[in-house]
């Protein structure tokens, strides 16, 4: 029995294994990079800090196996970003990176400014989202982002933005289904989409 419940702190260590199984386009991406913190520490443990009250979890008993992460301004959280987490994240990943693709990752972790998109004004909250396959297929994606546009909604938020790996056709596809439309600065290389929060 699956349940969608609020981010605990002891949930942290959960959400990190989480995210760098789901990291590789929806698949496992443990191994793939001198620290499998790499990812969690870009997509994963910043929103934790800033947004926990805007974090959910899906758990099977007292295990978390997906969770939708998410900040209500974006403009505001890469001013945070840049100020309390940057110096941390610079700190933990200073080596070498091992390969064009963990250069990339790291280069990502430490430029926040781009979560700066065009549309930010008409769309200034966005999220993240990742289920195990465990948890995948029952509707709770569906579920977990209605919430969330309801949430943002009542603090009157008008629209919530994400991106995701070109390659994850499956991503693109749900996200298609629950209403995201293509913003005008996506491309075929960095898909973005937006949607309203208003119901």
């Amino acid at each position: 029995m699956l349940e969608i419940r609020p981010y605990r702190p002891s949930d942290r260590a959960a959400v990190y294994h989480i995210c760098v199984r789901t990291a590789d386009a929806g698949g496992d991406a443990r191994g793939q990079y001198s620290s499998d913190d790499l990812m969690p520490d870009v997509y994963a443990g910043p929103y934790l800090e800033y947004a926990p009250e805007l974090v959910s979890i899906v758990a099977a008993g007292d295990q978390a196996v997906g969770y939708l992460l998410a900040v209500a301004d974006t403009a505001d959280f890469v001013r945070w970003h840049r100020e309390n987490w940057l110096p941390g994240f610079a700190q933990r990943h200073a080596g070498e990176p091992a390969d064009a693709a963990e250069a990339g990752v790291v280069e990502s972790g430490l430029h926040p400014e781009r979560m700066l998109i065009a549309e930010l004004d008409a769309y200034p909250a966005h999220l993240h989202i990742d289920l195990l396959p465990e948890a995948q297929g029952q509707g709770l994606g569906r579920v977990l982002i209605d919430g969330l546009r309801a949430a943002l909604h009542e603090r009157g938020v008008a629209g919530l933005h994400l991106g995701f790996a070109p390659q994850n056709a499956g991503a693109a596809a749900f996200y298609g289904r629950l209403g995201f439309h293509s913003l005008p600065s996506s491309s075929a290389e960095a898909p973005l989409v937006g949607i309203a929060t208003a119901p």
